[in-house]
């Protein structure tokens, strides 16, 4: 039972030491803040060593007896600013007074500047640094910018001023939010003067302005003038084409009559003529029916009459003929029946008619000498006589003529010719 209650006084003892520990060395960060753990040695990316450990937006817990935790608030810190007497571009001194939301850096490496040089201060110590800081900035700005250019673009004058205090602020740890200038004045009225004339010249401009506007509303009514009379131009205009195309439709319709008009007389005399071409038509088909009564008709039966005259005189040669034809046959029959005989009976009966026809066939010539020659020397004799031929045609002697001059013994006969038709003399041997 010792034992027991020895061990339950040794756990709460322990749970006890636990929950002191917890509660005094457990810390949690919150968002609008960061812990800074000193005292034990920590690397930063920048390879730099610090004694210390930062813990943003989480919790961590206290070594005893080595660390010392702090916190730094991050929240935003308000700073009204206001600067006298501070001498613009120009020599003009200037009041201006703005508001500045500023608030310690909570990331790296700017919050490491503000542990160094912010850590332990009292938040309006840290307040009272950056309103110096600023005012110092504003006055800085203020002197490189004239009056007019301040006051005539405020927004630009806070960015100017925020260019020129950030890098301040950030060797110091501080990150400025916002900025803006509330008024902008002067103890020599010259802003008051420079306001004058900004009026003067805005009256000036709303005057220039009217009068533009005058301009241009008289120019605008000499338009809208300008833009009646040509719609009424338009219009007239419009008006005279639809007259002008009513008296062109009604031409149209006058023409349309009219040819009308004078297309029915033509169709009328058209069907005139067409009427005098069927009574000529008429006219020439009686005429062809007359000419084929008078003419046409006899000539037709002449021509069938003389068609039946030429078929009656064929059908007489082709009896001739026939009966030619039979005759030749009955004599081939004959011919046949007589044996070897008929052909010299036949010549026989022919020879006379021959002879009578080949007497007629020869014309009757002219015999200027004939020669007689003995039939035992008629070769040699032919000869002579061809060869005296000879010589007469070729020398011009004729040697028959000479040996007829110096003895004529050879009888020539000589007939009157009854032709035109001469042949050259012939021998007859």
């Amino acid at each position: 039972m010792g034992a027991l209650i020895i061990v339950l006084g040794a756990l709460a003892l322990g749970g006890g030491s636990a929950w002191l520990v917890i509660r005094n060395l457990y810390y949690i960060c919150q968002p609008s803040e960061v812990l800074i753990f000193a005292g034990t040695p920590t690397r930063l990316p920048n390879d730099k060593t610090v004694g210390y450990r930062l813990v943003k937006g989480g919790s961590s817990l206290q070594v005893p007896l080595l660390e010392k935790t702090f916190r730094m608030d991050l929240t935003n810190m308000i700073i009204d600013l206001k600067v006298v007497g501070a001498y613009s571009k120009g020599g003009i001194p200037l009041t201006v007074t703005g508001v500045a939301n500023i608030k310690i850096a909570g990331t790296e490496p700017t919050i490491h500047n503000a542990i160094e040089r912010l850590l332990g201060k009292s938040r309006k110590q840290i307040e009272k640094l950056a309103k110096e800081t600023l005012e110092g900035n504003l006055r800085g700005v203020l002197a490189s910018l004239t009056p007019e250019e301040a006051n005539g673009d405020q927004i630009a004058f806070a960015r100017s001023l925020l260019e020129e205090a950030e890098e301040d602020l950030q060797k110091l740890g501080l990150m400025l939010d916002s900025l803006q200038i509330q008024t902008i004045s002067d103890d020599v009225n010259y802003l008051d003067s420079i306001g004058r004339k900004q009026q003067a010249e805005l009256i000036r401009d709303a005057r220039i302005a009217e009068a533009k506007a005058k301009a241009e509303s008289i120019i605008q009514a000499s338009a809208n003038e300008r833009e009646t009379a040509l719609r009424e131009l338009t219009r007239d205009e419009e008006i005279a084409k639809i007259e002008a195309t009513k008296g062109v439709r009604d031409a149209l319709t006058k023409r349309t009559a009219l040819v009308t008009e004078v297309e029915s007389i033509a169709a009328a005399q058209i069907a005139e003529v067409e009427a005098e071409i069927k009574v000529e038509k008429e006219r020439i088909i009686e005429t062809e029916q007359r000419l084929q009564a008078d003419a046409l008709a006899p000539a037709e039966a002449q021509c069938q009459r003389a068609i039946a005259e030429a078929k009656g005189e064929a059908a007489a040669i082709i009896e001739d003929g026939n009966a030619q034809a039979l005759g030749l046959q009955r004599l081939g029959e004959v011919w046949q029946s007589a044996g070897e005989d008929a052909r010299e009976v036949f010549l026989y009966q022919k020879i006379e008619v021959l002879m009578q026809m080949m007497a007629a066939s020869v014309p009757k010539i002219a015999v200027a000498d004939v020669t007689v020659v003995d039939a035992d020397n008629g070769a040699q004799a032919t000869k002579i006589a061809n060869f005296l031929d000879q010589l007469a045609q070729t020398t011009g002697v004729d040697v028959k003529q000479i040996l007829g001059r110096i003895g004529s013994s050879q009888p020539t006969i000589s007939a009157t010719p009854q032709s035109s038709n001469k042949i050259p003399p012939q021998e007859i041997v």
